[in-house]
């Protein structure tokens, strides 16, 4: 009977855990850093740890959002400034492909995100791609594009704001 009720709650996890890779696809060891390390970069984004991120992104990196694009030093002191607040990003799915020393990661995110006093939430698929330089994987490029799916029950939508 336990094992059968830890059966069940595994199962339960595991298909919670599904969002992230719905084909249950595994990834190669390669693969699964440039995830993690996109990750880590949500994180570091909600923690508003410029230093960090001034560190992971090129100096030639290109960030495109609704509102319009820009470089990295532009993207560093928005983000230390707190005009966009990139609060959580919840991974709804995630792709990855390497080429030689090129990453194009997909991530399907609902991003809650605070523009000055407002908190929106929004639907993405953000375009990732990074390059390996000296050993280490750099951001070269984060591109937004804001899906048609509605948001979160709850959410506030705001689709010319990001």
């Amino acid at each position: 009977m336990i094992a059968l009720c830890f059966m069940i709650a595994s199962t339960h996890f595991s298909l919670g855990q599904s969002g992230l890779n719905p084909t249950n696809r595994v990834f190669s060891a390669a693969e699964q850093e440039i995830i993690n390390l996109s990750k880590d970069k949500w994180q570091w984004m909600a923690d508003k740890k410029v230093d960090v991120l001034d560190n992971l992104f090129l100096e030639k990196a290109m960030f495109v959002h609704m509102g319009g694009s820009w470089g990295k030093e532009q993207e560093v002191n928005i983000i230390k400034s707190g005009m966009i607040w990139y609060k959580k990003a919840d991974i709804l799915d995630v792709t990855v492909n390497i080429f030689d020393n090129t990453a194009i990661l997909l991530n399907r995110i609902t991003l809650l995100a605070a523009l000055g006093d407002h908190e929106v939430t929004n639907p993405f698929m953000v375009t990732e791609v990074y390059i390996r330089q000296k050993g280490k994987w750099k951001l070269g490029s984060l591109s937004f594009s804001h899906l048609m799916t509605p948001p979160a029950p709850g959410a506030t939508p705001a689709p010319d704001s990001h």
